[in-house]
Parts: structure tokens; C-alpha cells; sequence
């Protein structure tokens, strides 16, 4: 497990609950429907971000638990859960580990969206499955997929920001790179039971702006990074998006995969 130090998502939170796209309708429908969510017991969202996910489904728990380790995510899920005067949420700034120290609270659903890759797999299942009830699981919800075929203006997007950023993909004080060991062999060989689940894709309409501050809401595409050079950075990729389509527009559909792991006895 690397240790991406303290830094990971600095200063991205702000961007990140402004840009990235939402998640879809037929994921909550499908995740509501699969655990039989009916406003009884407790929810936890791990590696919660800006709580994006966990505000979606308030009407049907008793209380939500959002965990990260980043301190300005969990101001951003504040924020939003103020704003939306959800009022039975709890964040905690942390990892799991750190939350079992000081609580000890039985979930009926948890949810790891797009932050499976960042965590200690094995051990979070591990330390998961004691505070799951019997007939609940875990919902793993990622995007990635290694066969996608980039679209023309995406293209672009990386060529510019590698220009910028350098060819390594740089998080927190070291580098990235994905987990050669899939999600769903990490579950199959936890103590849950594996489902995986496809949703239907949806289209996710970007604009010139959404697009830079989507970028700077990524662990590596994080402003800091580039110095003195922000104004040169952003002038460089509109006018390259702009070659291509000169409405500033662009389009994508976005798939999302859904591993549960789920503890049926």
C-alpha cells in the first residue's frame, strides 16, 4: 500500500464539488432497490469526498456516516449538507480504522465510490465486514475502465496537460498508478460475496470551464502543481478545445460499474 502522505487532494475539494459529474439516477434507483432501503438503520459512505453520494440517499436511513481523510472534503460535505438542510449526517475526518477506535456502529449499506483504488483493500473489507449487518453489503462504484477509447477532444486534454504536468501522473508526494489486482478478485477473496452490475450510461455535457475545473478537482491535475503557470495552462487547453469545436461543448457518456460485496450470512 503506497503512502501518498497528508496532501493527496489539496485543494482540490472546492473544484470538486463545483465540476464532477453526478452520479446517476438509475444508480440510486438500482442501489435503493438491490439493499431494500426503506428509512430504517445506518449508512456509511467511505471515502465520502464532498458527500455528493451519501446526501442522495437521506430519505431512506436513519443516519449517515461520510469518512475521508481529507479535511477540506469533509468542510465541502458539511457545506452541501447544510445547504441541503440534510440535518442526520455525521462526517469524520479520518480512515476506518480511526472511526472503529471511537464508535462502534452497525451499517445496513456502505458505499466506496471512485476511492476503492486509494485504500488498503483487503484490510477495509476486513475491518468492514464486522460492522455490517447480515443481508447488507457494500456498494463499490467506480468508472474506471482500462478499454475505454479516449474521444477526440479527451485526447487533446491529456496531450495539454501532460505539456504541463509532465508524462508521471503525480499524487500526494509520490506517483500513481492503478492496482494491477482487480476490485472484484479483491472481494472473492474477502469473506463477502461478489455481484457485479452494470449501469446504463448517461451523457455528460462539459463545457470549457467545467472541464479545467474538473481536471484541477483530480489528485493530479491539482492547481498547485502548476506553479506560476495557471493562466498559461488554461489559455493553452481553450484554445486547443476551441480547434476542435469552437462551441466550447463537448459530450461523453460515462459508464459505471457497480461491485457489491455482500454478506449474506
Amino acid at each position: 500500500m503506497k503512502d501518498y502522505g497528508e496532501d493527496l487532494f489539496k485543494g482540490t475539494a472546492w473544484y470538486y464539488s463545483r465540476n464532477r459529474p453526478l452520479y446517476s439516477a438509475s444508480l440510486i434507483r438500482f442501489l435503493r432497490s438491490k439493499f431494500s432501503l426503506d428509512g430504517n438503520g445506518h449508512m456509511l459512505d467511505l471515502g465520502c469526498g464532498d458527500g455528493r453520494l451519501s446526501l442522495r440517499f437521506s430519505d431512506w436511513f436513519e443516519k449517515i456516516v461520510g469518512i475521508d481523510t481529507e479535511r477540506e472534503m469533509i468542510q465541502e460535505a458539511e457545506r452541501l449538507s447544510k445547504e441541503f438542510r440534510v440535518e442526520h449526517t455525521e462526517w469524520f475526518i479520518g480512515d476506518i480504522e480511526k472511526y472503529n477506535s471511537t464508535n462502534n456502529t452497525t451499517f445496513r449499506f456502505v458505499t466506496i465510490a471512485k476511492a476503492f483504488h486509494w485504500m488498503n483493500r483487503p484490510k477495509v473489507l476486513d475491518s468492514l465486514y464486522e460492522m455490517i449487518a447480515i443481508g447488507g453489503g457494500i456498494a463499490i462504484i467506480d468508472n474506471y475502465s482500462p478499454k475505454d477509447v479516449l474521444l477526440p477532444w479527451q485526447e487533446k486534454v491529456q496531450e495539454v496537460v501532460k505539456h504541463w504536468y509532465g508524462n508521471e501522473r503525480r499524487a500526494g508526494n509520490i506517483t500513481y498508478s492503478h492496482p494491477t489486482v482487480s476490485h472484484q478478485d479483491i472481494i472473492s477473496s474477502s469473506k463477502f460475496d461478489l455481484e457485479i452490475h452494470q449501469m446504463p450510461s448517461y451523457e455528460q455535457v462539459w463545457t470549457l470551464d467545467s472541464i479545467i475545473g474538473n481536471h484541477y478537482s483530480t489528485s493530479f491535475g491539482a492547481k498547485r502543481f502548476l506553479g506560476d503557470n495557471v493562466d498559461f495552462f488554461e489559455k493553452h487547453l481553450k484554445e486547443e478545445l476551441l480547434a476542435i469545436d469552437k462551441t466550447g461543448v463537448f459530450k461523453e457518456q460515462i459508464n459505471t460499474s457497480v461491485k457489491l460485496a455482500l454478506k449474506n450470512m
